[in-house]
């Protein structure tokens, strides 16, 4: 058996005690996510002879169509862009953003400075060839009111005639906000379309799909990553872009060419992974959940600050956990990566990963490089070095990288 210290076993076993509530709700919106999904496949008729592998151009491959057609159906949209050659989350939004955006319009982020990777899409002064910038649109910010909400007033004032989108990142990042409701999304959308309809919302939905039981389905784009929540685990890359049909199609116009759009793309035979993670979704999430709702409440037990704390309600699967010491922040990821199934004997170090201004270190020995939905953890080497947490396709299996990361900095 894995070897872990009888102070952790039971800060562990207290830390369960605290989170049966918690887990029950969790297991509540599996449930209910899980029933959405599965009518999603039934009313698309999903069939065995959509996993075929289509090449070359990719015309009429129906389980493409398909796939689109699950996903519209699953977050309540009109249509779906779902594709494996999506290489991330941010190269889904800067497709979706190249793709409704044109020179001298101005997009608005009213959820703050947006993430590292993406600043670089937008362009600044000393990095600004192929970003938004260098095409002619302008980028303006404003930050959400100190308890995480939006500020409504600032929205109103800022808002011009130049304002062709607005965005809003609803997890946290690298920050110690509290992550967005698909409720609040939801109405501050209905807020900004009460001020103009030809404004477009975006949302960057990466972490919170299936967290809760509705989605943030009134914005005009949401946008993610098949190898965090809704790949379940199985997608081996990908992501995605939903919501109405004109955007969706100029989207597509930006990911292939003018007039082909959505009509061309080979699957390459991933289309039965990418299915199959879609199916899976709902329960890898909820596993992530009672990972996150668990490790909260085991480095509380432990005497650290935790965000948000156990028996707070969740917008996403991220848990962040204020270490304040360099050398337990190594420590913790350390301790991920010797509980993780692949790779355990590796020992992560701080390095210079592209698109973030201070150093990363990152945790994560997963069946997929680079997956947020199975256990991992990462982190800036900056004060008060926290970690971020997430993933956990298997609570049981999670339970235990957890609490080999307590051993490691205890």
């Amino acid at each position: 058996m894995i070897s872990i210290s009888d102070k952790v076993k039971d800060a562990s076993a207290k830390a369960i005690n605290l989170c049966k509530k918690e887990f029950q709700e969790i297991e509540n919106i599996k449930e209910h996510n899980q029933q959405k999904m599965l009518e999603a496949f039934i009313k698309c008729g999903v069939s065995e002879s959509h996993f075929t592998a289509s090449t070359g151009y990719g015309y009429n491959d129906r389980g493409r169509d398909a796939l689109d057609k699950v996903y519209s159906e699953a977050f309540g949209t009109e249509d779906a862009l779902v594709r494996h050659n999506f290489v991330s989350g941010t190269h889904a939004l800067t497709v979706a953003l190249f793709g409704i955006l044109r020179p001298e319009n101005e997009i608005l982020s009213i959820t703050g400075v947006p993430y590292d990777t993406l600043r670089s899409v937008i362009g600044s002064k000393d990095n600004n060839e192929g970003s938004l910038s260098n095409f002619g649109i302008s980028f303006k910010y404003i930050d959400l009111n100190k308890n995480g909400s939006f500020s409504y007033e600032k929205i109103k004032e800022t808002i011009s005639n130049k304002t062709k989108a607005i965005y809003i990142q609803r997890s946290k990042g690298y920050s110690f906000r509290k992550s967005l409701s698909s409720k609040e999304i939801n109405e501050v959308c209905s807020f900004i379309k009460n001020i103009s309809k030809k404004i477009i919302i975006l949302v960057d939905n990466c972490y919170g799909e299936f967290v809760e039981k509705e989605e943030p389905s009134d914005a005009d784009l949401i946008v993610g990553s098949l190898i965090k929540n809704p790949g379940g685990g199985i997608a081996p890359t990908g992501g995605y872009i939903a919501g109405k049909k004109e955007l969706i199609n100029l989207c597509s116009y930006r990911l292939t060419t003018l007039g082909a759009g959505k009509k061309v793309g080979a699957t390459l035979g991933l289309s039965r992974e990418l299915f199959m993670g879609a199916f899976h979704s709902p329960n890898a999430t909820g596993e992530a959940l009672k990972t996150a709702v668990f490790s909260s409440a085991l480095f509380e037990i432990l005497g650290f600050e935790v965000y948000p704390k156990y028996n707070e309600p969740r917008h996403d699967i991220i848990e962040c956990i204020v270490l304040k010491e360099k050398d337990l922040l190594i420590k913790f990821c350390q301790g991920i990566q010797k509980g993780s199934p692949i790779d355990s004997f590796v020992t992560p170090e701080p390095w210079d990963m592209p698109g973030y201004n201070n150093q990363i270190i990152m945790a994560a020995g997963a069946f997929t490089l680079g997956s947020s939905i199975e256990l991992s953890a990462d982190a800036p080497l900056k004060d008060p070095y926290a970690v971020w947490l997430q993933g956990g396709t298997n609570f049981y299996s999670a339970k235990i990288g957890i609490m080999l990361a307590a051993d490691n900095i205890l």
